[in-house]
Formats: C-alpha cells, structure tokens, sequence
C-alpha cells in the first residue's frame, strides 16, 4: 500500500493528529508521500523538522493507491484536483467542522488505519460534474469538473442576474436570482441544502438545480436525472458575472453559453463500516432529533 497524505492548511490543535497519523503509518512500515505544499506548511510551523525527513509528491501517478485528506471537506474537494480520474479512493480525517465528506473522527485515527488495512471498508462511487464554455475560457479548462457543484452568481454589483436555463436544448426558464447552483448528489448537503435544496443520496443518478435566492418566488429546486445536458446563459448590468467549481472561480464575461453535464470520470470516496451516509446524517444535521423527547 501506497499512500499520499494531502492537507491545506495548518492548525495549532491538528499537530497532534499529523502525529498520530505519521506515527500509525510508520508503525505499520506503510509508505507514505505528503503533498510537497502542505509539507511546507508544516515545516514553517515548526522549523526544527528536518525537511529531508519525509517524502514529498507534487503530482499523483497510478502507483498511489490511496490519498488520506487531514482537513475538512473544502480540503477533499481540493484533494480530487490530484487525483483527477485516477481513481485513487480518497478517505478523509475530519479536523474541521461539519464533515460530511471528511468522515473520520481525528481521535480515531489508528483505529481508522486498522481497519482500511484490513479492508473494512466500502468504496462509493461520486458523481462528477464538467463545464465547457462558448468562449472557451483557459482557467476552466485546466481543472473543468467539480464533485460538489458548478454555481453562477452576481459579481460587482448588488443587481441579480438572469440565468437562462435549457436541459438538453430545450428551454426550462430564466432564474432571476442572485444565482444558480447546479449540485450532484455529493454536494445537494453543501451549497445548496443552504440555498433550500434537497438532500440526495450520493450514489443517486441525479443533479440538482438549486436558484439562489430567487425573485421569481415560483421558481423551485429540480432534481433532474444526471444524463441531462444543461446548457446556460447568464445576463445582467455588468459585464462580467462569477462561475465556481467546488471552490475554484473564475470571471466570465456576459452571454457565454454554458454546457454543464456528467463527468465521464468518478470520485472513489472511502467509507469506513463503521460509518455510513445515512448515520452522518443523523449526527451532523441531527435528523430525529426532538427536544420535546
């Protein structure tokens, strides 16, 4: 087993978990690689680390057979720009808050390592989306898809913007909104579940079209199935709006079409037996919780 360790940045608190996760690998004579930027981070905290103590990657090859992400979910979503369609698993330690991706708790760390050794775990295959645009845009191109979602918004102006929507060529409506978000499965608790959209099912065959806050009040979340090809215009009073992939952005001047659809690539996201979507559900958003029992 091969493995390539990926964090972007670097709390006080979290030293202890990079510990515990470095120490369980080594007791365990596991090979390991941590992302050269993030090994920076650590080395800036604490000067007295040889720099030549640890392997370093910049790039993901097929010889890696697993990524461990230290970090929250904004870290993963960062963390499959190296795996791309690799098909790496990727498993996160969640330090952060929420953590619906990043579903290992740090205090179980060497427990959790146990048990991908002993293979107590299941793989899900996640959903991509990938943007294409008329004019082709270069920062897009280089990194095009998004696991969480593909959203349009409002830039430099407190004016909405109108978001005229076709799925496979024929037209759907014109959201006046501050924006639209186009989810998969994975992202419908992200983003969106802000903006009053469903919660999905990771492995459904399903995006969602999620407006941000709307001014036609009429207009509602879709779950549309996740062959459809979407294609969008976007206008407003000033020239240029905003396009986000997961956290990436980029400006794209007014009137360029749009095409959004399915990735021909998946994300191998790692569950432990142990956990399951349906139980995070349960403790992070407290589903069935009822103070009145």
């Amino acid at each position: 087993m091969k493995i390539a360790i990926f964090g972007q940045f670097y709390h006080k608190d979290s030293l202890i978990y990079i510990d515990s996760l470095l120490d369980t690998l080594n007791n365990r004579a596991i090979p390991y690689y941590i992302e050269s930027n993030f090994y920076k981070v650590i080395l800036k905290e604490h000067p007295e680390v040889n720099p030549d103590k640890y392997k370093t990657f910049k790039v993901l090859d097929d010889s890696f057979d697993l990524l461990i992400s230290i970090g929250g979910d904004g870290t993963i979503l960062r963390a499959i720009t190296f795996v791309k369609d690799l098909n790496i698993p990727i498993v996160g330690i969640n330090s952060g808050r929420l953590g619906f991706l990043a579903t290992i708790q740090k205090e179980t760390i060497e427990d959790a390592i146990d048990q991908l050794i002993k293979g107590n775990y299941k793989v899900s295959q996640r959903n991509l989306l990938t943007i294409e645009t008329s004019p082709e845009n270069i920062t897009l191109k280089k990194l095009n898809f998004a696991l969480n979602e593909i959203a349009v918004s409002r830039k430099n102006t407190t004016s909405m913007i109108t978001v005229e929507t076709h799925l496979n060529e024929e037209y759907l409506t014109s959201y006046w909104a501050d924006g639209l978000i186009i989810s998969t499965p994975t992202g419908s608790t992200g983003y969106s579940l802000s903006c009053g959209g469903p919660v999905i099912i990771p492995e459904s065959n399903n995006f969602v079209l999620t407006p941000i806050a709307p001014h036609n009040l009429n207009a509602r979340p879709l779950v549309i199935p996740d062959d459809t090809e979407i294609k969008l215009k976007v206008s407003g009073r000033e020239d240029n709006y905003l396009v986000s992939l997961d956290s990436r952005i980029a400006s794209l001047p007014n009137n360029t079409t749009i095409i959004i659809k399915k990735a021909d690539f998946k994300i191998s996201m790692i569950e432990l037996e142990s956990e399951s979507f349906l139980k995070t559900l349960r403790k992070k958003l407290l589903w069935g919780e009822d103070k009145r029992n």
